[in-house]
């Protein structure tokens, strides 16, 4: 069966919500807890307990952190700032497997990239505050190890809800979402004001940002189980995550439409920017095909594919920005490989690879070009070079 693991955000995510979810859906307490003790981490106890908002049951995990022995090095919740690479070091030195490893270090990535851009310093030296504390990291690597128990096929999520009002800081008040979760969250589909406060953390946010494969409010699949975290707030709506565990529904082929357009009298240069801005506007490919017209003319078929709900605004799209006069449209249907999308440490750093799936075997596996175009800058690197390191890497 086509396992799907779906994510209701209707009272938004934190990083605990998360863990209790995962746990409350079967992953084994005992399983969690010999993980974690594998990562090194001291003086921390997680506490796991029943608990109900608004006669909703479900699981409450609470992250205890016992006091540092010295305020030197600590911020005013008494837990110590971490840098990027002093998380990415514990987590890589750690005993955990390579692929918990990945995951966790993948999340934590996106949460570096989103503070970076935030606050306009390299990612190697984001400083997290409220993330780098203790609670926050045995959140993120607990997500790892309950994604990597569970290793869903496909994983969604519905609208998440963001909260309102502002929510207090290392660097003072900021207004909710914080800067942070709105740049993880760019793409996704989102709503606020169901509260006064922040319901979705950068914790939540980046989790889902790391693992979310669709953000939609109309998925279909078969319920096989539900679960429930609970929140740490007594609100107005159930303060709990929902995490449905589910199979897809069979689809062996999905229609689409094809929209295509001859143009033998636009520049070239206008070429890239409309395959851009089509991409942007959700067209899932873009093509040109040189071809003769009339007269022996040198001209291109634009092709564009996309599903049905974005035909709309690709056509119109396509009749402003190229110069042609009308196009054609015609109804196909598409067989895809299901695709899975893991963050894997290699001896270059962590890579995304995308995992083609057939009938639940491996197909085949490709490294995504953003990561390592990013690693051979960061490393002086030929890129095919580090295709070829990471690639063997893999298998």
């Amino acid at each position: 069966m086509n396992e799907v693991l779906y994510y209701d955000c209707f009272a938004g995510i934190s990083g605990d919500m998360h863990l209790a979810a995962m746990i409350d859906l079967g992953v084994p307490e005992a399983h969690v807890r010999e993980e974690l003790s594998r990562l090194g981490l001291p003086d921390f106890t997680l506490r796991l307990a029943r608990d109900a908002r608004k006669g909703i049951t479900g699981t409450r995990a609470d992250v205890e952190v016992a006091a540092p022995e010295s305020a030197e090095h600590a911020h005013h919740h008494g837990q110590p700032h971490r840098a990027f690479v002093d998380i990415r070091a514990l987590i890589e030195g750690s005993r955990l497997s390579l692929p918990v490893k990945g995951r966790a270090i993948g999340i934590f990535r996106r949460l570096a990239e989103a503070e970076a851009a935030v606050h306009d310093v390299p990612v190697e030296r984001v400083q997290f505050h409220e993330v780098g504390a203790v609670d926050s990291i045995v959140d993120i690597v607990a997500a790892a190890v309950c994604l990597e128990y569970i290793r869903p096929r496909r994983v969604l999520c519905s609208r998440v809800e963001l909260g309102a009002g502002f929510v207090k800081s290392q660097h003072g008040m900021l207004p909710v979402p914080a800067p942070a979760t709105a740049l993880l969250l760019a793409g996704a589909l989102v709503k606020t004001g169901a509260a006064p406060f922040e319901m979705t953390t950068p914790t939540g946010a980046a989790i889902l940002a790391a693992t979310v494969d669709t953000f939609t409010d109309t998925a279909r699949f078969t319920i096989r189980k539900v679960a429930y975290g609970i929140g740490h707030r007594d609100t107005e709506i159930p303060n709990v995550l929902r995490v449905v565990l589910a199979d897809a529904a069979e689809a062996p082929s999905a229609e689409a439409c094809l929209l295509e357009c001859n143009l033998d009298d636009m520049s070239p240069e206008l070429s890239g920017h409309v395959a851009e801005i089509l991409f942007a506007a959700g067209a899932s490919d873009v093509w040109y095909t040189p071809i003769v017209m009339k007269k022996s003319r040198p001209a291109v078929t634009l092709s564009v594919m996309c599903n049905a709900d974005r035909e709309h605004e690709l056509r119109e799209l396509i009749l402003r920005e190229t110069t042609t006069f009308g196009l054609r449209r015609t109804a196909v249907q598409k067989t895809a490989l299901d695709r899975d999308v893991r963050t894997v440490s290699t001896s270059l750093g962590e890579v995304r690879v995308k995992v083609a799936l057939r009938d639940g075997k491996r197909i085949k596996a490709k490294p995504e070009y953003e990561d390592c175009r990013r690693i051979a800058r960061e490393r002086g690197m030929a890129l095919r070079d580090v295709y070829e390191v990471v690639e063997r890497e893999i298998g």
